[in-house]
C-alpha cells in the first residue's frame, strides 16, 4: 500500500498519513529526530525514492527525518498490519527452531505430507498469506511445545505466543 497524501499540523504536533481512504495520525514524539516547538516541521512530501512507501519532513534548522509507512501501521495498531507482524514473528522463531534441531527438512516434509517448495513457502518470512495450522505441525514436529497466552492490555487484548522446547 502506498502514501498517497501526508500532511503536518505544528500546533497538534502529528503528522496525518493518507493511505488510499483511510487518514492516520503519527505523533511528533515518535518521530526521530522530533520536531517541536523550537525546530517545527516546515515540510514533508511523499518519497519517492523509498517507493512512496515513507514520507520524508524537514524541520526548520534543515535536519531530516524519514518515517516508513509500517511503523505508522503499528503506532495506529492497524488489524491487518499486526496480523502479518504476528505471522513473521512466527515464522522467524520457527526458522530459528529449525536450525537449532537435528530434524531434517526432508523429515518434515514427510511427516507434513507436502512438499519441499511448500516447507520453503511456509518458512518465507514475506509472505504474510500461510496456514497456522502447518505453522504449529512443523513446530510440533521439531518437537516444541506451543502455548498461546492472550492477556488484557491497556488498550486492546495483546496475544502472545511462546514456543518452547521440552527440556531433555
Amino acid at each position: 500500500m502506498k502514501i498517497s497524501r501526508v500532511e503536518f499540523n505544528n500546533r497538534r504536533k502529528d503528522f496525518v498519513v493518507t493511505l488510499g481512504e483511510r487518514s492516520l495520525h503519527f505523533p511528533y514524539s515518535k518521530a526521530s529526530p522530533p520536531p517541536g516547538s523550537r525546530n517545527p516541521v516546515i515540510r514533508a512530501y511523499i518519497d519517492p525514492e523509498l517507493g512512496s512507501e515513507a514520507f520524508t519532513y524537514v524541520l526548520a534548522d534543515r535536519g531530516e527525518g524519514t518515517i516508513h509507512m509500517d511503523h505508522v501501521l503499528e503506532y495506529n495498531e492497524d488489524p491487518h498490519f499486526m496480523w502479518e507482524l504476528f505471522v513473521h514473528k512466527l515464522t522467524v522463531e520457527v526458522k530459528k527452531r529449525l536450525k537449532e534441531s537435528d530434524v531434517p527438512k526432508r523429515e518434515i516434509v514427510r511427516r507434513l505430507r507436502t512438499s519441499p517448495s511448500q516447507l520453503y513457502r511456509l518458512l518465507d518470512e514475506d509472505r504474510a498469506s500461510k496456514s497456522l495450522h502447518q505453522i504449529f505441525a512443523i513446530l510440533h514436529t521439531l518437537d516444541c511445545d506451543i502455548d498461546l497466552v492472550i492477556k488484557k492490555g491497556r488498550k486492546r487484548e495483546v496475544i502472545e505466543w511462546a514456543a518452547q522446547q521440552p527440556v531433555r
